[in-house]
């Protein structure tokens, strides 16, 4: 059975190969870059095709051979926005109409590109919560009018036309003379561009090695291979919402346990700090899942540096259709995913100049980049630190605190960390001022200000993140022993390098009320 669709897909490799360029143009194959590995990288930017994505390729395949094949004027598709904007464009090109089901939650931006791509001919419906729901309601929409299905993964037609990808790339190792891959890291939805892309590669460079990557809670491919039978997940993880799928294809299930070597699962950190790598490198952004595969080779060469040493690596980048209110979020797991930022709770002592000692005792050489601390004790302050540093810094940091006798504990991966909870009890709080506080971005000024004031004030609410500008700022509760004391930290801070503006009354009314 495997043999024979994987003969079918070969002999509709060479036919999409006729077809789907009357739509767009191949995609380079860039070196990247990546510090100083000991291996050599590409990536295959298919973020600069027609749509930004890949799924122009089987998009149009599919709708052409369907319409061809006798279909109807009218074609329906369920998508989470990617093979979406490749069956509209298909639409708009062949003067066909189409209904394309997407998710409620959906981006905006994919579903204004659906729209950009298919014109008039396009007509998107929203249904469902997922792709799953809305795949669902297409499905019972073709049975109701009888018109034609097209499907974003589980499709011969469909693979062929993601199958150019890898022909692209064997063409330009030939053109170029520069050998096959040795190592390629795909990125795995339902399995339509990792099962065609793997197998044509195959065909063509037998001793390749594919490794298949995919979400930590999206690994439907990977268990069904392992069980040796198509797994369906209860819930799927969408932060990389173009392989937030569930289940994969029947005739994807059977190409990818044979033509992938190995599969592993990358979190949302580890993707997120693939992305700052590309921005870095080669000031791209892609969307999550466009990452994947780079962020499956960051977690593999940790533990098979030496089968790496001196090989030429594929990844690709599949897609770069993201909201741009993401970034945000992208930007605040890229350090935790690259293992180079750690949050840390600290306990100790309620007072007066507390946390200006552990600062100075401990973190004096260590980069500070965000400060969470609430008071909810009278006697005692569980401060949370995140550090940017190297593992030995680290190790460094941790063997300090210890040999202080100081408590602490790793929450990096802890939910107040993901959801920035700070905790406090402004019942607890004395003669309160609280303050947005401005200093000057650079190692040593906060704490200066903090060693200034701490003779008269003690810290209730502190909230600050490093946000990459050359200000830094801060929304910082102060507590006092007397009025007195307020008096001369009022004074006293007009005489700082920081700036201070008061936070109005109605919203010092709000904390208090909290």
């Amino acid at each position: 059975m495997t043999k024979d669709i994987l003969e079918q897909l070969y002999d509709e490799i060479p036919k999409a190969r006729e077809v789907i360029y009357a739509v767009g143009e191949p995609t380079p194959l860039e070196h990247v870059q990546l510090s100083s590995e000991d291996f050599t990288v590409y990536i295959k930017r298919e973020d600069l095709g027609p749509i930004n994505a890949y799924k122009w390729r089987g998009g149009y395949n599919a709708v052409l051979n369907h319409h061809n094949n006798g279909g109807s004027d009218t074609i329906v598709a369920a998508s989470a926005g990617n093979h979406a904007q490749g069956v509209a464009l298909a639409a708009h090109k062949l003067g066909l109409k189409a209904k394309i089901f997407m998710p409620l939650a959906a981006p905006v931006m994919k579903q204004e590109a659906v729209q950009h791509h298919g014109g008039d001919n396009v007509e998107l419906i929203l249904k469902g919560d997922t792709y799953n729901e809305a795949g669902d309601a297409a499905k019972a929409y073709i049975k109701e009018t009888g018109y034609t299905y097209i499907h974003p993964f589980d499709d011969l037609y469909t693979m062929a036309g993601q199958a150019m990808i890898a022909d692209e790339i064997i063409n330009d190792s030939e053109l170029n003379n520069s050998g096959a891959f040795d190592y390629a890291f795909l990125q795995i939805g339902g399995g339509g561009m990792a099962g065609a892309v793997s197998a044509w590669l195959k065909k063509n460079w037998p001793d390749i090695k594919v490794i298949g990557v995919e979400g930590v809670d999206q690994s439907c491919m990977g268990q069904s291979v392992t069980n040796g039978e198509i797994v369906t997940l209860n819930t799927v993880d969408t932060f990389c919402d173009g392989t937030a799928v569930t289940r994969p294809g029947d005739l994807t299930f059977e190409i990818c346990k044979q033509t992938i070597d190995e599969f592993l699962t990358v979190t949302n950190e580890e993707v997120s700090a693939a992305i700052q790598q590309l921005w870095e490198a080669k000031r791209i952004i892609p969307e999550p899942s466009g990452a994947m595969g780079l962020a499956g080779l960051n977690q593999y060469k940790e533990t098979h540096a030496k089968e790496l040493k001196g090989k030429k690596i594929l990844t690709i980048l599949c897609g770069a259709n993201m909201d741009f209110s993401k970034l945000a979020l992208i930007a605040g797991k890229s350090a935790i995913g690259a293992h180079r930022r750690r949050y840390y709770r600290l306990e100790l002592p309620e007072c007066e100049g507390s946390l200006l000692k552990v600062l100075e005792a401990h973190f004096i050489d260590l980069s500070v980049s965000e400060f969470m601390y609430g008071k909810i004790h009278e006697s005692k302050a569980w401060q949370t630190i995140a550090v940017d540093a190297k593992e030995d810094e680290f190790n460094v940091l941790e063997a300090s605190l210890n040999e202080a006798g100081i408590n602490f504990s790793d929450i990096t991966l802890d939910a107040d960390i993901r959801y920035k909870i700070i905790n406090y009890n402004p019942a607890l709080f004395k003669y309160p001022v609280f303050l947005n506080v401005r200093f000057p971005e650079r190692k040593g000024a906060l704490r200066d200000f903090l060693r200034q004031i701490s003779t008269y004030a003690s810290i209730c609410y502190f909230n600050y993140a490093y946000s990459g500008e050359t200000i830094g700022r801060a929304l910082m509760g102060f507590e006092f022993s007397s009025k007195e004391n307020k008096d001369k930290f009022m004074t006293e801070i007009q005489k700082s390098v920081v700036s201070c503006k008061a936070i109005d009354e109605e919203t010092i009314s709000r904390i208090l009320k909290h």
